[in-house]
């Protein structure tokens, strides 16, 4: 059976990976590492500060691997000098393989986005360990973008058109937009000439300033972000409509972990706010800080994920 692209390309980024990291610095420990294959399960036994077993934290794909490595590695890193216990970065291409590692104990602590928390509350029990403050506020909206010389307006503009959806999962990559096409009584396989999926958000936004796609819905962070490191992206695209608010995608553990090594962790979250050596990466991340949301915000996302994916 021929090897998979996908994971030729994986094993020859974690190559590249672990090369610049024993170049950058001659003591191993002071790096994550990174895995995007197997792994064991993680143990659900209470922490004590000598552990020395790796704490395994999964990042969803919001943004493609090579990113979530630039703008995550410093808080990983951050966390493991904190607790002195090594960090695994563990990897998957969709939000919903990412949920399977909560789910099975294979991660300690997932960033996820906005639905995959919703799904995975209500599957298995995932638990909202802190969600993070931008702006004053823990909410977040899905941008309608279109190249910055497209006449189109609105997303009757896009019938016929190519759309791209970053993952199935993705509330605002793809329930949302999906539910803008359900008001004019079609789905997005009879709406758009045609869809595809580029599993992550930074990726769509390409596919959008590129002219690889006609359209996209992407996530407000993502896109503020992506837009501040790189300017040009706010010439090359143009956003046409905002969603209403949605509980910001938040920090979550694994149901099964102990108490003890919850709290340890929510208590490192946020205290990073008044710890003046966190502050840089709670500015690279574009977060004010980590704060502890009532799990209410995320209730107008539950009622439109339950609208579309189980719609008949």
């Amino acid at each position: 059976m021929p090897f998979p692209l996908r994971y030729f390309i994986r094993l020859i980024f974690t190559a590249l990976f672990f090369l610049l990291t024993l170049t950058a610095c001659s003591n191993a420990t002071t790096n994550p590492t990174i895995r995007f294959r197997e792994v064991e399960p993680a143990s659900a036994v209470a922490y004590s500060p000598n552990d020395t077993r790796p704490l395994r934290v999964a990042v969803a794909a919001v943004i493609s691997p090579k990113g979530n490595v630039e703008s995550y590695g410093d808080l990983l890193k951050y966390i493991q000098n904190k607790l002195n216990r090594p960090v695994e970065l563990v990897q998957r291409q969709t939000y919903a393989e990412v949920n399977d590692l909560i789910k099975n104990g294979y991660v300690d602590v997932g960033f996820v986005c906005t639905s995959a928390y919703v799904i995975g509350q209500r599957d298995f029990g995932m638990e909202l360990l802190v969600a993070p403050e931008v702006t004053g506020a823990t909410v977040y909206y899905s941008l309608l973008i279109v190249p910055a010389d497209s006449p189109a307006r609105a997303m009757s503009d896009l019938r016929g058109k190519v759309f791209a959806f970053t993952d199935p999962m993705s509330l605002t990559g793809r329930v949302y937009p999906t539910a803008l096409v359900k008001n004019f009584e079609a789905t997005p396989e009879t709406f758009f000439a045609r869809v595809f999926f580029t599993y992550s958000h930074d990726n769509a936004i390409r596919a959008v300033a590129n002219k690889i796609a006609d359209g996209a819905s992407v996530d407000s962070l993502v896109y503020d972000f992506f837009v501040a490191r790189d300017p040009g992206i706010a010439q090359k695209t143009r956003v046409i409509h905002r969603s209403p608010a949605f509980g910001i995608p938040p920090v979550v553990v694994n149901p099964k972990l102990s108490p003890q090594t919850k709290e340890t962790l929510r208590e490192l979250f946020l205290k990073m706010y008044y710890d003046p050596s966190a502050l840089p990466i709670l500015k690279t991340l574009m977060i004010d800080r980590f704060v502890q949301a009532p799990d209410g915000i995320y209730d107008s996302a539950r009622a439109l994920e339950l609208e579309i994916n189980t719609a008949p």
